[in-house]
């Protein structure tokens, strides 16, 4: 199995209403030391995915898209339709992260 379906295969897990950071994603796929590479291989994905790919946060519970751009209102849209609220541009990581149990 590549990297690539190790990191989908995580993601297609987390729980609506829940978020994962790209480096507990790495981790949870065998891939330690790895969020980069989880940050490229989603921003591949093709646009009619069904990846939910915007429940992958940086490890600050922050949207990593440029503030502003489509992805990053799609992005905090989809969570927030989701439950997950934000506070001051954060996600509150301790009410919504999920652990991947």
């Amino acid at each position: 199995m590549s990297d690539a379906e190790r990191i989908w295969q995580v993601v297609a897990l987390i729980p609506p209403g829940r978020v994962c950071s790209y480096g507990q994603v790495a981790l949870l796929a065998g891939l330690p030391r790895r969020a980069r590479l989880v940050g490229r291989v989603l921003s591949r994905l093709p646009k009619d995915s069904g990846l939910p790919w915007h429940r992958v946060l940086n490890a600050r519970g922050e949207i990593s898209l440029p503030a502003g751009s489509d992805g990053a209102l799609q992005q905090r849209r989809r969570l927030e339709a989701e439950g997950v609220c934000f506070i001051r541009g954060r996600v509150p990581l301790r009410s919504f992260l999920w652990d991947g149990a």
